[in-house]
């Protein structure tokens, strides 16, 4: 017998519906991805090179921080389970586009389409800057001068990287990374490196810490929200499963494992290096240890097996339209991938502030594609805004939270980012 709890029960009711019968034939795909695989993918999607800064969030806003982190882990579940929602409404909906548009119109769907390629724009840039702090950490004093240029520090580290990813940024077949490149695994490396290094590399777990600090919860909530950036992907997990009445299952594990795994990042972190932890933590980790040797390096091939497949999307996008006026594909492609990578290593170098990159993007980027555009859609679609009810007071308190946070999280970095530069306001 179908499940009936408040989870899977579509709250949707519209003409273009199909029936029941043909629901339940919808919801059973025999030549989809099982229970196990499709939670794989959806904790990889939200697992992703913000928890590196987690531990520096905590320590802006202190210990009661993570009540806020566990806060957004839930509303965001919430507007995953939207967007499950938004789907059945139509079952010719196989992207987060296609909400969009439905919703909307083609206007906001190509509104959406920006917004999803800015979002990975920025995450490659944060990719060339870990790379980049990471190269300087274990090479801090390895300088090139060519003719009358000199590349030194994170300048150098990031040119170098920019290099290294080259080749891999111009394939179109990228069977390869997506199999090397496994998300989940290396960042679950990384922690429990992380918390070897604690134990047994003589770092231990004596940081200091506080219990509340006012003043730092702009930049925590933007760095948490940066965390649940995964919501573009939450549609194609939804129609690759065989068994679509799991979904919510699926999400709720996900959430959970990757909720685990950020509180505990965060708390290790916290602890061993309190208010002097830095903005990726394995800046932090000491080079001679074995172990804060397996976590720096495991984050120094992140960004080399990531790249391509997270700017291919982008650079699919341009070459579509260019390709429309001009036959040369292959120049285009080429042209297209390498403009885009030089671009992407002049904004990491212009912008090297890998924390507040990743507070921009969860400021603006995350809180409209994961928070708002849920709610907004499902609203839309479902006609829930007609009537009151507590779901759309819960809707609406997801829609305060995510602008609030998205506004105040970003004036707060304006003022880091002025104070930064040096600039100086006059009134």
């Amino acid at each position: 017998m179908e499940n009936q709890s408040f989870l899977n029960t579509p709250l949707i009711h519209t003409p273009h519906l199909k029936t029941d019968v043909e629901s339940r034939l919808q919801c059973t795909d025999t030549t989809g991805t099982g229970f196990i695989r499709s939670c794989y993918i959806a904790i990889s999607a939200f697992l992703g090179i913000g928890i590196l800064t987690l531990p520096y969030a905590v320590s802006r806003s202190g210990w009661l921080a993570l009540i806020l982190l566990a806060i957004t882990a839930y509303m965001s579940f919430c507007t995953a389970i939207l967007l499950k929602r938004c789907m059945q409404a139509d079952p010719y909906i196989r992207s987060y586009q296609d909400i969009a548009e439905l919703a909307f119109g083609k206007e906001f769907r190509l509104i959406v389409h920006v917004l999803m390629n800015l979002e990975l724009y920025l995450v490659a840039v944060g990719l060339l800057i870990i790379e980049g702090d990471t190269l300087h950490k274990l090479f801090p004093n390895f300088v090139i001068n060519l003719g009358g240029l000199r590349l030194e520090g994170e300048l150098f580290s990031v040119v170098v990287t920019a290099l290294v990813i080259l080749p891999s940024a111009l394939l179109t077949d990228l069977g390869v990374l997506s199999c090397v490149c496994h998300g989940a695994a290396a960042i679950i490396i990384i922690i429990v490196s992380i918390l070897f290094t604690g134990v047994s590399g003589g770092v231990g777990f004596d940081g200091k810490s506080q219990l509340l600090i006012m003043g730092g919860f702009p930049t925590s909530i933007a760095l948490f929200i940066a965390c649940f950036g995964g919501h573009p992907v939450v549609p194609t997990v939804y129609i690759s499963m065989k068994n679509k009445h799991q979904f919510t299952m699926v999400m709720l594990i996900s959430f959970l494992f990757n909720n685990v795994i950020y509180i505990s990042i965060a708390v290790v972190g916290y602890l061993m290096y309190g208010s002097d932890v830095q903005s990726q933590i394995t800046l932090n980790l000491p080079t001679r240890e074995l172990s804060s040797k397996l976590a720096i390096y495991t984050t120094l091939a992140i960004p080399v097996c990531r790249y391509a497949l997270v700017m291919t999307p982008v650079a699919s996008s341009i070459e579509t339209g260019l390709m429309n006026k001009n036959g040369d594909k292959r120049s285009i492609r080429l042209l297209t991938r390498i403009a885009l990578l030089i671009s992407v290593a002049v904004t990491a170098c212009i912008f090297p502030y890998f924390e507040s990159l990743m507070a921009v993007v969860g400021s603006i980027c995350v809180v409209l594609a994961s928070f708002l555009l849920p709610c907004c859609c499902y609203l839309k679609i479902s006609g829930t805004y007609r009537k009151w009810s507590y779901e759309l007071v819960g809707i609406i308190w997801i829609i305060i939270f995510g602008t609030v946070a998205g506004v105040v999280g970003l004036m707060h970095l304006l003022v880091i980012l002025l104070v930064r530069c040096e600039w100086v306001w006059v009134w």
